[in-house]
C-alpha cells in the first residue's frame, strides 16, 4: 500500500513552478491546447442561378430541334402535289383547258396545277376574263388542237397547243399556247405563256 505523503495532503501538492494549480498555486507552464479544425464542410452545390440557367438552354435547345424539325417537315412537304396528276403531260394540258376553257371551273382548274403556281386569285381571274368573254359573243365555242409535248426531260416537259374560239355569228379567234408541266406524283401544269 502506498502511504501518503508527509504532510497528510491526499494528492501531489507539489506541483511544478510555471503551472498554477485549482488554488492559484504557481506551477509548470502547459501550452494552451491548438485551436481546433472547423468541422468539414462539403462543397456547396452549384448556385441555383446555374440550374435556371442549365435549364433555360435546356428549353432553348428542345425548342430549335422542335422549330427546325417542324421547318424542315414544311419544305419537305411543301411542293408535293395533292392527287395523282394525270397520266401524261399532254393529258394533264387537256384536262387544265377543259376546266377553264369549257367548264370554267376555277376550283377544277386549281386542282391540275402545280403547287409552286397555285394562285388560287389569278385562277379565278382568269376563268372570269373567260367567262365575260364569253357572255360578250353569241354562243361562243372553244376547242384546241391536241397537246403536243414539244420537250420532255425527265420531269418536266413544254406542251404546245393552239385555242380556237368560235361564235354563232362566224367570228374565229386563234390563241397559241406554251405550257410548261411538271411530274411530282403524276403530271402538273406549272405555266402558262
Amino acid at each position: 500500500m502506498t502511504q501518503p505523503p508527509a504532510g497528510g495532503a491526499t494528492g501531489p501538492t507539489d506541483l511544478p513552478a510555471d503551472q498554477s494549480g485549482p488554488d492559484g498555486a504557481q506551477g509548470p507552464s502547459v501550452p494552451p491546447p491548438p485551436p481546433g479544425y472547423p468541422p468539414y464542410q462539403a462543397p456547396a452545390g452549384p448556385p441555383a442561378k446555374r440550374g435556371a440557367l442549365m435549364a433555360s438552354i435546356a428549353l432553348a435547345v428542345v425548342l430549335l430541334l422542335c422549330a427546325g424539325g417542324g421547318v424542315a417537315a414544311f419544305l419537305t412537304l411543301r411542293n408535293t402535289e395533292s392527287g395523282e396528276g394525270a397520266r401524261e403531260p399532254s393529258v394533264a394540258v387537256d384536262e387544265f383547258l377543259t376546266a377553264v376553257y369549257q367548264e370554267q371551273d376555277a376550283a377544277k382548274a386549281a386542282k391540275l396545277v402545280c403547287t409552286a403556281s397555285r394562285d388560287h386569285d389569278k385562277i379565278r381571274a382568269k376563268v372570269a376574263e373567260i367567262e365575260k368573254y364569253a357572255s360578250t359573243y353569241q354562243n361562243p365555242r372553244f376547242r384546241w388542237d391536241t397537246p403536243k409535248v414539244d420537250n420532255e426531260t425527265g420531269d418536266r416537259a413544254t406542251v404546245t397547243t393552239t385555242v380556237t374560239v368560235t361564235t354563232a355569228d362566224e367570228k374565229i379567234a386563234d390563241q397559241n399556247l406554251r405550257f410548261t408541266v411538271i411530274r411530282k406524283s403524276g403530271w402538273w401544269v406549272c405555266e402558262v405563256a
